[in-house]
């Protein structure tokens, strides 16, 4: 693609601090505590967000209640409401909730897959068909998450050509967007857009990325992406989280931090960044943690602001 690509005029924010933010955080909130945190972004502007996931308490004890959380909150007519629905009888549960949207996970490592789920690559997809056939039947969008799209904490450096095989079968069984997840932060730019170039095809609008910030890679393999023509990126509120499954990979990107940057871009989000700041604060002081952005940190709290404490 060309140097001289004009930069997307608005970009989709993704919302994941409250589904893979909080399921790496060791404080578990209440269902409550989690409503708030969801009205709270959506009232700074933010329409794509992450509400939960149905997973076995066993596995993720922090995102148990998520029926509780989709029951209690206020919904906003334009926003979307999405949870993580990796198995049938999550799927099921994600249709009694009546979630906006579902989503479903594979990963570009076999060894990651493994340690994740138990299975392979291709056993992963094949297991997604009954979602996907449930999703389809009651008319719910399904957006697929593709893991270490660039690094693996156990296979090392992945063939980018891989990913898109997982990509492309994503898209196969039905998924409306795939995310592209650097999940242990070890992108560049440079290693960003090599695995770009093979995997955007025709399809840059049904893309998004989602980067970790281990090695404080995340912003600038997002202007990578951005220089590509990627228009929808996957952010958490305070840089919550991290990934469970990958030891010592740090928190995703701060949404507040992705904001300020595509402000000084000239990029429209729709989304107010003091409010989202003003987030920040309230959720870290829940969780009792030091707020990972450094935007939050740097601008502060609005005099406005209230119950921070």
């Amino acid at each position: 693609m060309s140097d001289s690509t004009p930069l997307p005029a608005f970009v989709r924010i993704y919302e994941a601090g409250a589904r893979d933010g909080l399921q790496n955080e060791a404080t578990q909130l209440s269902p409550a505590e989690r409503i708030e945190l969801i009205q709270r972004l959506v009232d700074a502007g933010i329409r794509s967000i992450e509400a939960g996931s149905f997973v076995s308490p066993k596995w993720i004890p922090q995102m148990a209640g998520t029926d509780q959380v989709l029951a209690g909150l206020n919904r906003h007519p334009e926003a979307t409401y999405a949870v993580l629905t990796p198995n049938e009888k999550g799927m099921l549960a994600a249709l009694d909730a009546d979630a906006d949207e579902v989503a479903v996970f594979a990963a570009a490592s076999e060894g990651f897959s493994q340690k994740n789920i138990n299975c392979s690559i291709s056993e992963s997809l094949k297991r997604f068909e009954p979602v996907m056939k449930l999703a389809a039947d009651n008319q719910k969008p399904v957006r697929g998450y593709v893991s270490c799209v660039i690094g693996c904490p156990y296979d090392g450096a992945i063939e980018p050509q891989k990913v898109n095989e997982v990509v492309n079968g994503l898209f196969d069984l039905g998924c409306y967007e795939v995310s592209l997840g650097d999940t242990i932060g070890v992108g560049t730019p440079a290693t960003f857009q090599r695995m770009l170039d093979v995997v955007i095809g025709d399809r840059v609008d049904s893309l998004a990325v989602h980067c970790h910030d281990t090695y404080g890679q995340a912003l600038a393999n997002i202007y990578a992406s951005l220089q590509m023509g990627i228009a929808v990126f996957d952010s958490s509120v305070a840089g919550l989280g991290g990934c469970p499954y990958a030891k010592g990979a740090s928190g995703n990107v701060a949404t507040e931090d992705l904001l300020y940057m595509l402000r000084g871009l000239d990029i429209e989000t729709g989304i107010d960044l003091q409010q989202v700041i003003d987030t920040g604060h309230f959720i870290s002081n829940k969780l009792g943690r030091i707020n990972q952005s450094k935007v939050g940190c740097a601008l502060g709290v609005s005099a406005g602001a209230s119950n921070l404490g």
